[in-house]
C-alpha cells in the first residue's frame, strides 16, 4: 500500500512540476503599438496591445488647466470602418490641471480590430463627449 501511496505521489509531484514550467502566453507575445494625441500643451499617450479579439489602452493624458479636463476615448473599427466598440477612461482617471493614468479594453465578437482610432476628449461626466482630436492606429503586421 506504501508504495503505491509513493508512486501516486511522486507522480502527482512530478506532473505538478511539468505543468508549472510550462512557459505561459504574455502580452510580449502580442503586438503592441504606441500612439500619440496631442493637441496644443494637453495630450493622450500610451500604448495598444493587440489580442485576438480586443484591445487594451494604457496610457497618461493631460490637462494644464483644471478647469479643462482631459480624458480619452477609443473605437474599435472593422477593415470599412465600421465601429465595433467604443470606451472612454473611467472618470475618476479624468486629468483637471494634472496628468493621470489610464487602462482599459475594446472587445469585439470578430477577429480584430485592424483600426483603433484614439481621441483626446473634454473629460465630461456625461455625454455629449467632445472628442478634441482623433488619431486612426493600425494593427501592426
Amino acid at each position: 500500500m506504501r508504495i503505491k501511496l509513493a508512486t501516486a505521489l511522486s507522480t502527482a509531484i512530478l506532473a505538478t512540476g511539468m505543468l508549472s514550467s510550462a512557459p505561459a502566453a504574455s502580452a510580449a507575445s502580442y503586438p503592441v503599438s504606441t500612439f500619440d494625441v496631442t493637441l496644443g500643451n494637453t495630450y493622450t499617450r500610451g500604448t495598444i496591445t493587440w489580442y485576438n479579439r480586443s484591445v487594451t489602452l494604457t496610457g497618461e493624458h493631460k490637462s494644464v488647466d483644471q478647469n479643462y479636463c482631459r480624458g480619452t476615448t477609443a473605437f474599435a473599427l472593422d477593415a470599412e470602418g465600421h465601429e465595433m466598440d467604443r470606451q472612454y477612461s473611467y472618470v475618476d482617471d479624468n486629468a483637471c490641471g494634472t496628468s493621470k493614468s489610464f487602462s482599459f479594453s475594446l472587445v469585439v465578437s470578430s477577429p480584430g480590430p485592424p483600426i483603433v482610432r484614439v481621441c483626446l476628449d473634454d473629460g465630461a461626466l456625461q455625454p455629449p463627449i467632445t472628442y478634441l482630436k482623433c488619431v486612426r492606429y493600425g494593427r501592426p503586421s
